[in-house]
């Protein structure tokens, strides 16, 4: 007989109802929509000093740091925490004197700083790729790796031939830029005495040679006269890989609102970094101790594992008993809304200068990217204004520079 199974089961459905309503499962929170377009769109920073940290004793992409750790900000888990799917690794060289024997050593550690970046790719194929066309960028993206442009952060290496650039070239560099804070024998610097006026001749040459290789000048770092020779002269749109707005920081390594729009009118791009965004003063104390720290333990010198641990106890010390002052991420944000307002969606892009002295409050490393994109869309700007921001506009410039290399093998 069926009657007992039916009456427990009617029993079982009144105290049910006696207990009142099911509880559901508790809601998974609502993804962040900034975190996951991210995620989603192509996320490429056009100056990256990860380069430096390559070298350092026992420190490897792979893993993940922390910058209250190791000061550095760059490395796989964070790029994958954060979406950058990667961008332009710096070969940074110092400035130091222009004589040939000077010249000579710049140009071997520049040489061996680009093989660090093509190792670091051979080493971890599964995560990192090379890239050498503008777009390959979205392919490997598409493969679930890393993308590795290489690019050239003052041009001193080069020594007084600048064919030279055809061996970089052929080693991935697709950006070079002139000059650094020092005068060169290429070009004046924004933060030196001018020498010459501008462009020397031999930067003209160099110009022609990125023109004809397809090498984007990028003017980061050069005065103002050069950055109006290179508008006059290149035959392909330039870029700014790390620069600010001088209307909202009046430094000289920021361009103001008409080379903004000149640059603009070029077709060129400028990447907004977060340096030199709002002036800041440290205390005559830190700034002692910290020229002392970088006088003991210099960029260029390859530091012992020990040595590496003391530098970093002793840089530690120094952020204790003399805190560092620093800009905000509303800072970064009002010079890259102000680039925005002046040049235009399609010639502003992001250039950090992660490793290199970026990062601010709020802004600490990569894994914070999403923060830049979600202030973008509050500000009104479409997901596609975002992506044009985020890559689409620096890899519209290497575009050109391509084009204008095979016009000019016919």
């Amino acid at each position: 007989m069926r009657t007992r199974p039916l009456l427990l089961a009617a029993s079982a459905a009144l105290a049910l109802l006696a207990a009142g309503p099911a509880q559901s499962a508790p809601k998974k929170a609502a993804a962040d929509p900034a975190a996951v377009l991210q995620q989603r769109m192509l996320t490429l920073d056009s100056h990256l000093d990860t380069p430096a940290s390559l070298a350092l004793p026992g420190w490897s992409i792979m893993d993940a740091h922390t910058v209250a750790q190791d000061y550095t900000q760059v490395d796989l888990p964070r790029m994958k925490q954060g979406g950058l799917d990667g961008g332009f690794w710096a070969i940074y060289t110092p400035q130091g004197p222009l004589d040939a024997e000077s010249t000579r050593k710049a140009r071997d550690f520049a040489l061996l700083r680009a093989a660090a970046i093509r190792e670091m790719v051979a080493a971890h194929p599964e995560s990192f790729a090379l890239a050498s066309k503008a777009a390959d960028a979205a392919a490997i993206k598409a493969s679930g790796k890393r993308v590795v442009y290489l690019s050239i952060e003052n041009a001193w290496p080069l020594g007084d031939d600048p064919t030279l650039l055809r061996s970089f070239h052929a080693m991935g560099v697709r950006i070079a830029g002139f000059a650094h804070f020092r005068t060169n024998q290429f070009a004046d610097s924004s933060t030196d005495k001018a020498k010459w006026d501008g462009l020397s001749p031999l930067g003209v040459q160099l110009l022609a040679e990125m023109n004809r290789l397809g090498v984007v000048p990028d003017l980061s770092h050069s005065s103002d006269r050069t950055l109006d020779d290179v508008l006059r002269l290149s035959k392909a749109p330039i870029v700014l890989t790390h620069s600010g707005c001088k209307a909202v920081f009046d430094h000289p390594r920021n361009i103001d609102d008409a080379h903004l729009k000149a640059l603009a009118a070029a077709g060129g791009v400028i990447q907004i970094n977060s340096v030199y965004v709002k002036g800041v003063k440290q205390s005559a104390e830190r700034e002692a101790a910290m020229k002392a720290l970088e006088a003991k333990y210099p960029e260029d010198r390859k530091l012992t594992a020990a040595e590496r641990q003391a530098m970093l106890a002793e840089r530690h010390a120094i952020d204790a008993k003399y805190p560092e002052v620093r800009a905000s991420f509303d800072d970064v944000m009002a010079n890259l809304l102000h680039a925005l307002k002046v040049a235009g969606v399609d010639h502003v892009g992001i250039g950090l200068d992660w490793d290199g002295g970026g990062g601010v409050i709020g802004l600490e490393d990569i894994a914070d990217l999403p923060k830049i994109t979600r202030a973008l869309l509050a500000a009104g700007y479409s997901e596609a204004d975002v992506a044009k921001i985020w890559s689409g506009n620096v890899l519209r410039v290497l575009a050109a520079a391509e084009a204008e290399a095979e016009r000019e093998k016919s």
